[in-house]
């Protein structure tokens, strides 16, 4: 056990855990893995009890010299519905214990590394400094840290980005009506006002009191020239009115590239950010100007290039009524000026996060492909893309050493809670560093039966990918057992392999749980991810029934006693399958579902998902009638599944008059159905006591309506 015995005294290092045993690299194409014939399984399955035992790993750092990796623990605490947050430190060989940062034996937290390879941590307001090879040097506290900025490459400079005041982003100054004082009559009726008084768009955002501050009345922000020595004043390089961001430095420190957003100048516009030179004279270059999204700028070690990733605009989508959302690709053009070269325009999946390698000749990306996350490798010359990581895995938080030879990651998979690794620039040489879940499994059934990728081609042919969690105690013979289809949310996202305590909850009590990838998905290239362009629901929705009906061919599953479930875009693909197929469920939970497009557009935080992908307003023709065509409420006569919804009180993002409207011709229809709202809660449901208190209750909805009961319990369901 590694994890809860090594601690780190910022006072004194101290090693007092057993190194740990290195993991071998996973198989690019591992088998399921089956227990033992010998080794008794374990004792129990997952409860909902275990909640406040899982902790989380996060945040992995690699010093610049590849030697050490700091990370984060979290763990969620029942009384205070919070988490303790602990940082580690741990060496890149494997061949130490984790060691627990400490300060006066409390916990410090923010790890990161600074250029001189040195350790800095937070506790409270203060900065504290550890030298990791001179364990034991007592640590010094960062009083004059200096002037916060990005440094230069020849250290000369810091660049910022400042708020520059008096200044806003072009937003109109209201008047009177005719520009006269107010009558004290008047003024007095104004003073007793309650209530708000707004002229903006948007005027609000999901997560955020209502209404929001009207974004063009923000301050404009700048760039801003300090010398890295504190000897001088700021010196303001840029003054485009707009919010500039992403500073990168071009090796020789005379130039730097940054992105602006100009759409912000008009309400109703959409973020286009564009890219941008400034030289340390204040020589301001624009670059691009085409609709275009721009994203992840940065120079080559050599400055010769500067890299990209580039994406349709909104407005571009809207303007020109595609039926798409346009490539995501990874673009290099010449920094003094030349054209762009895409150099995945080949390559069907989205570029993620990107990182130049030292020699300038290759790039990395990160990339969801499939169910998993995986690290390729771009020639800049050209030529095809390379994957690098392989595996049935996600890694998730990858972070380079300064040389860019070693990375540090954590691993996501269906059936063990994510650890941290480490791994050379081209896959080898992997090792796990961490066992911080090792008390969490002992005892537990997880993985007994291990989960894994399923496929199957749905009605028109088109081939699917799905994730299948088995039932605790499952029996091929045994059954047949319920099942629970997990809608993921987006829609343009994807299930995979990561650990997931309410999805391990449902199968520890009986049931097989699906994650469907359907078409809208992403990782499976851009044909399938726009595949649902104006039709949410029904593609999408052909491809889960048809993995139901797959399913039942391979495995024990009743299907009188399917249930389907999601949140946000799950919550909206539920609602459309109990209301468009009212006999193939026997029971759904619906989170943050919308169930009316319609009055969605006006109500929702993300017009644009309306404006895009259903080609339109509500008061143009053709969107009109996609939108009453798609809307699970106006088409819900004859739904009869017994429904429990589940919503946040202040949901922005898919807001609650969905759940209302859809619960409502429910319970006119007299179908059994249950609406749990979460006080104060917009779209994602926080909270420690508020997650488990919806599991108990989802679980609760499940075990009445998807498990057999005695003939005459009104509160169960009979097989069909």
């Amino acid at each position: 056990m590694l994890h809860p015995l090594g601690t780190l005294a910022l006072a004194a290092l101290v090693q007092v855990a057993p190194p740990p045993q290195a993991a071998p690299a996973p198989p690019a194409s591992p088998a399921p893995r089956a227990a033992p014939a010998s080794q008794a399984a374990p004792s129990r399955s997952l409860a909902v009890e275990d909640y406040y035992r899982l902790k989380s790993v996060g945040q992995p750092r690699i010093s610049p010299d590849g030697r050490w990796v700091a990370y984060t623990v979290s763990t969620p605490v029942e009384e205070t519905n919070g988490n303790v947050v602990e940082s580690w430190l741990v060496a890149a060989d494997g061949r130490s214990a984790p060691l627990r940062l400490l300060r006066d034996g409390a916990d410090v937290a923010e790890p990161r590394w600074g250029a001189d390879g040195r350790l800095r941590v937070r506790q409270g307001s203060d900065t504290w400094v550890v030298d990791p090879t001179r364990p034991g040097d007592p640590p010094t506290a960062e009083t004059s840290p200096g002037p916060e900025g990005i440094p230069s490459p020849d250290g000369r400079w810091l660049a910022v980005v400042r708020d520059v005041a008096g200044t806003t982003l072009g937003a109109p100054q209201r008047t009177g009506a005719d520009g006269s004082p107010a009558s004290d009559f008047r003024r007095r009726h104004d003073e007793r006002f309650r209530g708000h008084d707004l002229d903006w768009y948007p005027f609000l955002q999901d997560g955020q009191p209502f209404p929001i501050a009207n974004p063009r009345a923000r301050a404009t922000a700048e760039i801003f020239l300090l010398p890295a020595d504190g000897s001088g004043e700021a010196r303001q390089l840029t003054r485009l009115g707009l919010r500039a961001s992403n500073l990168r430095w071009s090796p020789d420190g005379r130039t730097l590239l940054f992105t602006a957003d100009e759409s912000v100048l008009d309400e109703v516009d959409y973020a286009r950010t564009d890219l941008f030179t400034v030289t340390t004279d204040g020589a301001l270059t624009r670059l691009t100007d085409d609709g275009h999204v721009y994203s992840n700028p940065d120079f080559s070690p050599d400055g010769r290039w500067i890299s990209y990733v580039r994406s349709f605009g909104l407005d571009m989508i809207i303007e020109g009524k595609l039926d798409h959302g346009g490539p995501q690709d990874l673009y290099v053009r010449p920094a003094a000026g030349g054209e762009a070269v895409n150099l995945t325009a080949a390559w069907d999946l989205d570029p993620g996060s990107v990182t130049w390698a030292p020699d300038g000749r290759t790039l990395h990306v990160t990339a969801g492909i499939g169910g998993g996350a995986h690290l390729f490798r771009v020639p800049v010359a050209g030529g095809a893309v390379e994957q690098v990581t392989r595996g049935e895995r996600r890694l998730n938080s990858i972070d380079f050493d300064a040389a860019v030879r070693r990375m540090a990651f954590t691993v996501g998979e269906l059936d063990r809670p994510a650890e941290v690794w480490v791994a050379d620039m081209d896959g080898k040489n992997e090792r796990r560093l961490t066992d911080v879940h090792a008390d969490f499994l002992a005892g537990l059934s997880l993985g007994a039966t291990p989960s894994r990728s399923v496929r199957w081609s749905s009605y028109d042919g088109t081939p699917v990918e799905g994730f299948l969690l088995f039932p605790h105690g499952y029996d091929p013979q045994g059954g047949p057992y319920p099942l629970v289809i997990m809608n993921h949310g987006g829609p343009h996202s994807a299930s995979g392999y990561g650990f997931d305590f309410k999805n391990q909850l449902f199968a520890a009590h009986g049931y097989f749980v699906l994650l469907p990838n359907f078409r809208s998905s992403t990782g499976y290239g851009d044909a399938f991810k726009w595949a649902t362009w104006g039709s949410w629901g029904t593609k999408d929705g052909e491809d889960v029934l048809s993995g139901v009906d797959h399913l039942a061919r391979e495995f024990p599953i009743h299907l009188a006693r399917v249930g389907t479930t999601g949140h946000s875009y799950g919550g909206i693909l539920t609602n459309w399958l109990i209301t468009r197929y009212p006999d193939r469920f026997a029971a759904a939970v619906s989170g943050a579902g919308e169930s009316n497009w319609t009055s969605n557009f006006g109500l929702s935080d993300i017009a644009r998902t309306k404006e895009t992908e259903f080609f339109g307003r509500p008061w143009e023709p053709r969107a009109r009638e996609i939108m009453i065509r798609q809307s699970a409420f106006l088409n819900s006569e004859g739904v009869r599944t017994p429904t429990l919804f589940v919503h946040g009180e202040v949901d922005y993002r898919v807001p609650l008059s969905g759940a209302l409207q859809l619960y409502t011709s429910m319970k006119k229809q007299r179908v059994p159905t249950r609406l749990l709202i979460y006080g104060g809660q917009p779209h994602g449901i926080r909270g420690h006591w508020n997650v488990v208190h919806r599991m108990i209750h989802e679980l609760d909805w499940w075990e009445t309506w998807l498990k057999p009961t005695p003939a005459g319990n009104a509160g169960g369901r009979e097989d069909r």
